[in-house]
């Protein structure tokens, strides 16, 4: 019992010592994991301190650099205002310099005016000195003269001056005058024949009929030529069958018959059938055709001119002049284009439209039958629309388009500005070369009638006079007037379309010769 309690004490002992021991052991390890622990913990602290004293250094850097910049750009903002301050300065300081600099000029170019005034002043002074000398020379001879001489001399030079200051005068009124007119003229034309688009068509004094084949050509010239004989006599047109590949040309300086002919021809060909007896019965219907055509263009003419009312015989004798050229110009279309004309015209003059239109259509009703019947066809038109019934107003300004008679009104004055304008414009009319010729020496024989004429030339088709003076005999003063003499002179001598320009020139030539 007492070995069993020995043994259980020791047993005891021996548990508790291990025990003992073991719970140093456990509480060393206990020791040593706490200070690796708290190492540990004491590491983390220290990174995690220079962590965010690196991140602190770095924000703190961020904000100085902004700062910086804010402070570099708030500088450089001053230093701007205060360069456009000095910029500002400068340039009121240059504007001041500028106008000293201008005034000192101004003080300068008025000293000099002063100067050149006073020189310009002795050299009067020393004028006046010498036409008083003169004066006093000229008094001096005149007391010699006798009472008639003196008369007779003073009033020779008054002659002159007057002259002189007439012409003077005449120019500068004439310029007034023309500046005035062509002004209004202007506006007046150039609304009119803005308005105003007419289709022209050059005419001929042949005709070309096609053909359908080359062997037309010998049925219409027939057995020995009795066709193209047949054809000729009844038609009165010469018919010209000549190598023209698949044509021939009919000639005649009859429009109308011209027109019957070809259209005899283009029946005949059309019905194939070609013997005298046939030509007969076509040219026969070929008239009553045309016939028909020559109102159809007359009334057409009528409606398109705005012009009512015209008798029966004037709308067939305004289709005839479809078929009348002058100078290679449509008549019935050049007196459509002035009756549009002529009513505009009149409607911005505040005149009587109606008149000037009817007028102007009918002014060349006379060349309509002009070639049947002796006399101008100013007078032939006249006596026609006088038996047609027209009116008086209508008849005097037909019968004053060519100035065959003085024009007493506005109308009548109208229908030749009308005239001038439809027939000058450029490419209207042709006109031949001996005609051509003809007026230019006339234009310059005139011009060269006056004394002191040394030259004169025609130029731009005969719109325009270059007259060359001699300068010893037509001074400066003189030269207008003698432009203004030519020129009344021409419209008294010559009939023209538009306008013919006078150009006087002077030239006066001072030769030294250096020895």
């Amino acid at each position: 019992m007492d070995m069993y309690l020995l043994i259980t004490f020791i047993v005891a002992i021996i548990i508790a010592f291990t025990l003992g021991v073991s719970y140093l052991v456990i509480r060393r390890q206990l020791s040593d994991q706490k200070v690796r622990i708290a190492e540990e913990t004491a590491k983390r602290l220290m990174e995690d301190a220079k962590k965010d004293a690196e991140r602190l250094r770095k924000e703190a850097l961020v904000e100085g650099k902004d700062e910086a910049l804010r402070l570099k750009s708030e500088l450089e903002r001053d230093i701007k205002e205060r360069k456009g301050e000095l910029t500002g300065l400068e340039r009121r300081l240059q504007s001041r310099e500028d106008h000293l600099e201008n005034r000192e000029k101004s003080l300068d170019e008025k000293e000099k005016n002063i100067k050149k005034f006073e020189e310009e002043a002795i050299k009067l002074k020393d004028h006046i000195g010498k036409l008083k000398d003169q004066l006093i020379a000229e008094l001096e001879r005149t007391a010699a003269l006798s009472k008639e001489e003196a008369r007779k001399e003073l009033l020779e030079k008054l002659d002159k001056e007057l002259e002189l200051e007439a012409a003077k005068k005449i120019k500068a009124k004439e310029d007034d005058i023309r500046k005035e007119a062509d002004k209004k003229a202007r506006e007046i034309l150039a609304t009119a024949i803005q308005r105003c688009a007419v289709d022209h068509v050059v005419e001929t004094t042949t005709s070309m009929v096609e053909l359908p084949s080359d062997d037309m050509k010998g049925r219409i010239i027939g057995r020995e030529g009795r066709n193209i004989r047949a054809f000729e006599t009844m038609t009165g047109v010469d018919l010209i069958v000549d190598d023209t590949p698949e044509a021939v040309i009919l000639s005649s300086f009859d429009p109308l018959r011209r027109e019957t002919a070809r259209l005899t021809l283009q029946k005949l060909i059309a019905d194939g059938r070609i013997h005298p007896a046939r030509v007969e019965e076509m040219n026969e219907k070929a008239k009553q055709e045309l016939k028909a055509a020559m109102w159809e263009h007359g009334e057409r003419a009528a409606m398109e001119a705005g012009v009512h009312g015209l008798p029966p015989v004037i709308i067939q004798m305004l289709g005839r002049l479809h078929y009348r050229t002058s100078y290679g110009q449509n008549v019935l279309q050049h007196s459509l284009e002035m009756a549009l004309l002529a009513g505009m015209l009149a409607s911005e003059l505040g005149v009587n439209v109606n008149l000037a239109k009817r007028a102007a259509l009918l002014h060349d009703l006379g060349k309509g039958i002009d070639q049947e019947a002796e006399g101008t066809h100013v007078r032939l038109g006249v006596m026609f629309a006088e038996k047609a019934g027209e009116s008086p107003e209508v008849l005097h300004a037909m019968e004053a388009h060519h100035n065959d008679v003085e024009a007493r009104t506005i109308e009548a004055v109208i229908v030749q500005i009308c005239d001038a304008i439809s027939s000058a414009r450029p490419g209207a009319r042709r006109d031949t070369l001996e005609a051509y010729v003809k007026r230019l020496e006339k234009l310059e024989g005139i011009a060269k009638s006056f004394d002191g004429v040394e030259k004169v030339y025609a130029i731009s088709a005969g719109r325009e006079v270059r007259v060359i003076v001699q300068p010893d005999k037509v001074d400066d003063a003189l030269a207008p007037k003698l432009a203004y003499d030519i020129a009344k002179k021409i419209e008294s001598e010559m009939e023209y379309p538009g306008e013919i320009k006078v150009t006087v020139i002077r030239e006066t030539r001072n030769t030294e010769v250096a020895k």
